[in-house]
């Protein structure tokens, strides 16, 4: 970590440091529970880091917020069982191989931080880039990867307290979670939240409006057991520390003209509003980065693979179900043939995604698994030289979340795989199909981005 990073993330103060455990055990939660191949998968990986900052901030956050906040981290872990638990390995030595799952009844719990920093809302707002002390308001900044949830928490929360608001950072174990499932955990734990501050008994276990439904996918005749090769070594993929973050504003009529514009171009009329945002961003960074005409590009999309089963999963399929697919081109074609035409390859490439090539995926992802030296080395690597890879969601209820505190002035992100050309898209705070892109870049091409007429004529300045 640079040492300018390092002072900055010291700033923040703890104040105190928790377990939390499920209110009571469920019998769900006295078994095993398996991991699917999409989430042994991603074991090396960074877990996701996503939170909430609010301009408001209760007289006693102790009191008001915190012990509050506790009892329904608690009531969550009922409903959210998993998620109470650690990652455990049973080895079989004759056979080489290792059975990587998860004990819902080992270890103490969900984690629960709280601390303090000299900060103001305003500050961390109005900052060109996301400002580097967000990084501290999650699990204090303190890197880990999904394989470490075999000592460290599935889920852990953290209500930083600033000069005049709130940040409540958390992180969780992405061999778990998706960013559906994710966003499903936190719209939840807030549903709990508010009931606890209507009705202080507890006697009695909250509803939620959305029951999580536990089931891994398997390949057909595969699991519930994968065996995996033992291994020695897993490859941690860190942050990149050179790199800048900044959320760029795509308002509602921008993304209107984008799709009309890409529909035009290709004579369709069926490429999508995300779809033509897309291909807008991948020629856009590609012209930052002032590659040879005849390079490769490409452009990745993190899709969910739920509603793209026959028949779909239901959307409250609490796993890690996001698959990488993607569009390779020449770097001269993309800049030279226009937006519609980069917009559609992205089109053809979520429209072929059906039920047969997504069991096709997960069976070959299955195959490598068991079949590979160890669980990182599977297929070719996240990110290569000249790509854009976009997820994230504009679906996501990332607003609905209040804990109390209102409306959340802003959602931000820690670390995360931030890798040049990684972009992570959000709803847009207004609503109404506006869309907030986090794009990762290295200084020189952000610079280069910065000054691109075309690409700032569409996005909306603070």
């Amino acid at each position: 970590m640079a040492n300018c990073e390092y002072q900055i993330i010291t700033q923040t103060k703890v104040v105190s440091q928790c377990f939390v455990k499920p209110k009571y055990k469920t019998k769900a939660s006295k078994q095993p529970y398996f991991l699917g191949p999409s989430e042994l998968a991603f074991l090396p990986f960074d877990q996701l880091q996503k939170g909430l900052l609010f301009s408001t901030k209760p007289k006693n956050v102790q009191s008001d917020l915190l012990e509050t906040l506790k009892d329904a981290i608690a009531i969550s872990l009922v409903h959210f069982y998993p998620l109470a638990g650690r990652f455990s390995i049973e080895e079989f030595h004759d056979e080489n191989t290792k059975w990587v799952y998860l004990d819902c009844n080992k270890g103490p719990g969900a984690g629960l931080v709280h601390a303090t920093v000299e900060e103001t809302v305003s500050n961390i707002v109005s900052s060109v880039d996301v400002h580097p002390i967000v990084r501290s308001f999650f699990d204090l900044g303190e890197k880990s990867v999904n394989y470490d949830g075999h000592t460290r928490p599935l889920v852990s929360v953290q209500v930083t307290e600033l000069i005049d608001g709130i940040f409540i950072g958390f992180t969780m174990n992405h061999s778990l979670v998706d960013g559906n499932s994710q966003w499903h955990f936190i719209n939840s734990l807030s549903e709990i939240f508010i009931q606890l501050t209507k009705n202080q008994e507890i006697d009695n276990i909250p509803n939620i409006s959305q029951n999580p439904i536990f089931k891994p996918y398997f390949p057909d005749g595969r699991g519930p057991m994968l065996k995996l090769p033992k291994t020695n070594k897993v490859y941690i993929a860190g942050c990149n520390d050179r790199i800048r973050e900044r959320i760029f504003h795509f308002s509602s009529d921008s993304i209107r003209k984008l799709k009309t514009e890409a529909n035009e171009e290709a004579g369709v009329h069926n490429i999508s509003s995300f779809q033509a945002l897309s291909g807008f961003i991948w020629r856009s960074i590609t012209r930052a980065r002032n590659l040879e005409p005849e390079l490769e590009t490409c452009c990745g999309l993190a899709i969910d693979a739920r509603p793209r089963f026959s028949p779909p999963l239901s959307n409250d399929y609490f796993a890690n179900l996001i698959l990488r697919q993607q569009s390779i081109c020449k770097v001269g074609d993309l800049l030279e043939k226009g937006l519609g035409w980069a917009a559609m390859l992205l089109h053809e490439v979520v429209v072929n995604l059906d039920d047969k090539k997504v069991r096709e995926y997960y069976e070959w992802r299955t195959k490598v698994l068991c079949d590979s030296r160890s669980v990182a080395s599977i297929g070719p690597p996240f990110y290569s030289p000249n790509l854009v890879m976009i997820g994230g969601s504009a679906r996501f209820n990332i607003y609905g979340p209040q804990f109390g505190l209102g409306k959340a002035e802003a959602v931000l992100a820690g670390y995360c795989r931030k890798e040049d050309g990684k972009i992570a898209a959000s709803p847009g705070r207004e609503g109404g199909g506006s869309i907030d892109l986090e794009i990762c870049l290295k200084p020189e091409t952000m610079k280069c981005l910065e000054f691109d007429s075309e690409f700032m004529s569409f996005v909306t300045l603070a």
